[in-house]
C-alpha cells in the first residue's frame, strides 16, 4: 500500500480543495465597497445639503416676490401713462364739452334736447322689494288663516 493509500474519494476532495485553493489565490481579496473615506463624503455632501437646502428656498420665494413687484410696477406705470392721457385729453375744452353731452345729456343755448326711450338705451336700475310692513309672525298667522291667499288680509 506504497501510492494507493488513501481512497479515490479522499483524492478528488483533496483534489478539489486544491483547485479551489488556487482559484481563491487568483481573485483579488474583495474589498468593501463603503470605505472609510466615502462615508466621509457622503457625510459631508448630506451635511452640505441640509445646510443649504433653507437659504436655497429662501432664494428663489425672494426671487418670486421680486417678479410679482415688478409686474405691479409696470402695471402701475401702465396706469400712470393711462391718467396722464386721460388728464390731456380733460384739457381740451372740445373733449369737455363732447363729454358733457354725451354723460350729462347737456344741450347748447338755442337746441332742444330729447331722450328717446326706445328701450335700445340703459335700463332704469329695477326697484328692490319693500320690506314689510307688519311683523312677519302677522303675515304667517293671516296666511294660515287664508289659505286661498297666504300673507294678505
Amino acid at each position: 500500500m506504497p501510492a494507493d493509500r488513501f481512497s479515490t474519494a479522499t483524492r478528488l476532495k483533496a483534489l478539489g480543495e486544491q483547485a479551489a485553493a488556487r482559484v481563491y489565490r487568483a481573485r483579488r481579496p474583495r474589498r468593501s465597497r463603503l470605505t472609510g473615506r466615502a462615508a466621509l463624503l457622503a457625510l459631508v455632501t448630506c451635511s452640505l445639503v441640509v445646510a443649504l437646502a433653507w437659504p436655497i428656498k429662501q432664494y428663489v420665494s425672494q426671487r418670486s416676490d421680486i417678479a410679482a413687484q415688478r409686474r405691479k410696477a409696470e402695471h402701475a406705470a401702465r396706469m400712470l401713462n393711462e391718467l396722464r392721457d386721460q388728464k390731456a385729453r380733460w384739457q381740451d375744452p372740445a373733449y369737455v364739452k363732447q363729454q358733457a353731452r354725451r354723460q350729462l345729456h347737456y344741450v347748447m343755448p338755442g337746441e332742444t334736447g330729447f331722450i328717446v326711450q326706445d328701450g335700445s338705451g340703459d335700463a332704469p336700475a329695477k326697484r328692490t322689494p319693500r320690506a314689510a310692513r307688519r311683523p312677519w309672525y302677522e303675515t304667517l298667522w293671516a296666511g294660515a288663516h287664508e289659505p286661498g291667499r297666504p300673507g294678505r288680509r
